[in-house]
């Protein structure tokens, strides 16, 4: 139930709900939704008044690891009524592209959805606002956390009507990389500097060979397309800081100049350009502590990742999903809340973190390495190896498993047989 003022499922003294989500972007209205399934009473406190409001700084790509989430909140249908674009995409490499293809007679690959935040963010927001269970509060901004006995218990908010407080077993921070949330609870974090900004913009009748989404590895510049639905792409460049000053001196020109000089290049002479051109040129990764004694954090609260990689809207879902899972008894009062939190941390680690390293890593706007120098230029070689690297692009599965000695003893031998077949005959001058 969509309320811009303090009514709802909890009592008059805003002491009724067993857990507020603070932020109702993807993260948290995903939280709300399947934590209010599990029979949980959720207040969805968003501090923007306007339903329809939308995160603009995005990939807007849902990366394979979320499809299961999408799922369960019974989004798949809805999403492709919308016109959302299947996420298959190829990669530029210097050793030529990166097509990642079903094998033959084999399943087709895991997949999610490019899709628009203006178009998915007010639908998410919107059935949870159905969901019987949850309040969506619109226009209530997080002012402070409610304390007692060194534990979080509640949050205090300015709304429409003046302030309040707002009780709860657990408050979740579901407010984005600058959490309120987090900063009010004094949870830990490390912050990653982003050697790469980045600008985008949406274009109409600007096709993509195959209208797969592509992307381009210059090493150590990057750039990506994505077909997004009603005929629209988003084309993103993120170079290395050291071309900043050139660019802002002439954005739009350096923007189309960039864009013109990729390898296959899309027509962006000829499309249509249908919003501003929109960057930052700061986007550092941040990595904060999960949880604290009454607080969790999901989304972008608990971890930012790098934009290039398109993966922030897949681990939010994700994250939503791993807390209802892990809180929503504890919640309720049927069990031990700080366990489940722990339960819930020591998941997002496990999933993340492996992920969130090499990301920081990459982030210094280095070169390619001579891992990354094998196994992307084996995978521009190989269907299996291509294959392989689209399951840890799409984020199922973790670095680990990506740089298994199988898989790195066959991009060696890949490569061995390549160099073998290009090297000239003996005697060959």
């Amino acid at each position: 139930m969509t309320r811009p003022e303090s009514a709802g499922h909890g009592d008059a003294d805003g002491s009724g709900y067993d857990v507020v989500v603070c932020g109702a972007s993807l993260a948290g209205s995903a939280a709300a939704i399947l934590l209010a399934r599990r029979g949980v009473r959720v207040a969805l406190l968003e501090r923007r008044s306007d339903p329809q409001a939308y995160k603009v700084l995005c990939t807007h790509s849902i990366t394979a690891n979320a499809y299961p989430v999408l799922d369960e909140l019974g989004l798949v249908p809805a999403i492709e009524k919308a016109g959302a674009v299947r996420n298959e995409v190829r990669w530029y490499t210097r050793w030529g592209w990166i097509e990642p293809r079903a094998a033959p007679g084999g399943p087709e690959l895991p997949y999610a959805y490019n899709i628009r935040r203006s178009t998915l963010d007010p639908m998410l927001r919107s059935l949870a606002g159905r969901t019987p269970g949850v309040d969506l509060l619109l226009g209530h901004h997080v002012t402070g956390l409610v304390r007692e006995a060194g534990r979080t218990v509640g949050v205090r908010v300015k709304e429409p009507q003046g302030e309040r407080e707002i009780r709860a077993r657990l408050v979740v921070g579901a407010d984005g990389k600058d959490s309120a949330v987090a900063k009010y609870a004094g949870v830990p974090g490390r912050r990653y500097e982003n050697g790469r900004f980045g600008y985008f913009a949406h274009f109409r009748d600007l096709p993509l060979p195959g209208g797969l989404g592509h992307t381009w590895f210059l090493d150590p510049d990057m750039a990506y397309g994505f077909p997004n639905e009603d005929g629209v792409t988003v084309i993103a460049v993120l170079p290395g800081k050291q071309r900043l000053p050139a660019f802002r001196d002439d954005l739009e020109g350096s923007f189309l100049a960039f864009v013109r000089a990729l390898p296959e290049a899309p027509p962006i002479d000829s499309a249509e350009r249908i919003t501003k051109i929109t960057g930052t040129v700061d986007h550092p990764l941040h990595t904060r502590k999960p949880t604290a004694p009454g607080v969790a954090l999901i989304g972008d609260a608990a971890l930012t990742g790098d934009p290039l990689w398109g993966v922030g809207c897949g681990w939010a879902l994700e994250s939503a999903q791993w807390l209802a899972e892990a809180v929503a008894s504890a919640a309720t009062g049927r069990g031990d809340l700080d366990g489940s939190l722990m339960a819930y941390e020591r998941r997002h680690r496990r999933s993340l973190r492996g992920h969130q390293y090499l990301a920081a890593d990459f982030a210094r706007a280095r070169p390619f390495n001579p891992m990354e120098r094998l196994m992307f230029s084996a995978a521009a070689r190989d269907a299996s190896l291509a294959r392989h690297m689209h399951l840890f692009g799409s984020r199922l599965i973790g670095p680990a498993r990506f740089l298994n000695p199988a898989a790195v003893a066959r991009a060696a031998t890949v490569n061995i047989k390549h160099r073998r077949a290009a090297a000239p005959p003996p005697g060959h001058v």
